[in-house]
């Protein structure tokens, strides 16, 4: 007699194999979006430059009509010198007809200078409390009277 099951291979069935060896499923991110180890180091650049233009701006009203952006380097050409010779960290562009004044601050080259993120986000105080005491013509101890301490 003649069955009408189909043949089935001698051994255990072969499956393709996957990373997922025990059924649980993929790995999750290590640790929520909301906790600062999920940012990328530009977003956590970016967020030093916020949160230090709002101090700058509830001490300085007058800042909110200032535009506050970050690049990731300076563009040759632009005729951008530090006095020391080096590669500037940050720029002050005053305003011109029909555009606000603008303050960059250039990520790379604040990243190179500052190895800790504590240093990193003061170093980005620094550097803007300088280009608004530059705007607003004042020293920069008038503008953030801890400027310059350790």
């Amino acid at each position: 007699m003649e069955s009408s099951a189909p043949q089935s291979s001698p051994g255990p069935a072969r499956r393709p194999r996957h990373r997922d060896r025990h059924g649980r499923g993929l790995r999750g991110p290590l640790a929520p979006p909301q906790v600062p180890i999920s940012l990328t180091r530009s977003e956590l650049f970016d967020d030093y430059v916020r949160e230090s233009v709002e101090r700058l701006e509830r001490r300085w009203p007058q800042l909110i009509d200032v535009e506050f952006a970050v690049q990731e380097v300076p563009q040759p050409g632009q005729g951008e010198a530090d006095p020391e010779g080096g590669v500037p960290l940050g720029r002050l562009q005053p305003a011109k007809q029909g555009r606000k004044s603008r303050i960059v601050v250039y990520r790379r080259p604040v990243e190179i200078r500052a190895k800790s993120r504590e240093d990193r986000a003061a170093l980005v105080h620094e550097i803007l409390i300088e280009q608004v005491a530059d705007l607003l013509g004042m020293s920069p101890d008038a503008i953030d009277p801890r400027y310059d301490e350790e």
